[in-house]
This record gives structure tokens, C-alpha cells and sequence, in this order.
């Protein structure tokens, strides 16, 4: 199994927009061999100490695959690269971390 956290950062004010187009890849990704789990998720304010700021610009992605080759198809499915077409003017940038159970 293949952990994927994705922080998207939005242009300000962006992140509802982007929410938008994104909810609309989520049917598509979910269908895909491999996808067990595909979501967004936004900085929830706790005060809980060691929780990093509140990001109001940044949408994390949650992403669970079968596998890493799961994953590497997943990225060059023909709606990923629609889906980043519509959403370039609005994300400026994008960390990735891609994990595996220890």
C-alpha cells in the first residue's frame, strides 16, 4: 500500500474555486485500478500544540494505492491532465510526500 499526502497551494482567496474543480476529479480518480482512498482535506484551527499554522491557501490531498505502479498511472490518466489544465491559473504550488507502512 501507497500513502500520498498532497499540499496544494491556492493564488489567495482560490481555495474555494479550486475545491470546485477538484470535487470533479474525484468520481473519475476513485474508479481507477488501485485507488483505495482520494480526498481533499483543509487545515482545521485546533490549538492542539505541534499542529503546524492554519494554511487558508493550501488544500491537502489524501490519497491511499494499491501500489506505486498504481500510482504512476494514476498521474498520466488523460482527466489528471484536464484536470491540471483547469486548475493552472489558480495553484501555485505543490509538495508531495509518498509513504509506504513501516
Amino acid at each position: 500500500m501507497i500513502h500520498v499526502i498532497a499540499a496544494i497551494e491556492v493564488k489567495p482567496g482560490k481555495r474555494e474555486a479550486f475545491l470546485a474543480e477538484f470535487r470533479k476529479l474525484i468520481p473519475p480518480v476513485r474508479a481507477e485500478v488501485g485507488c483505495l482512498e482520494y480526498g481533499p482535506a483543509i487545515d482545521l484551527p485546533t490549538n492542539i500544540p505541534g499542529q503546524i499554522p492554519e494554511r487558508k491557501d493550501v488544500v491537502t490531498i489524501v490519497e491511499e494505492w494499491k501500489s506505486l505502479d498504481d500510482l504512476r498511472a494514476h498521474l498520466i490518466e488523460p482527466h489528471m491532465n484536464e484536470y491540471r489544465q483547469r486548475v493552472k491559473d489558480i495553484v501555485v504550488g505543490l509538495q508531495l510526500q509518498i509513504l509506504e507502512p513501516a
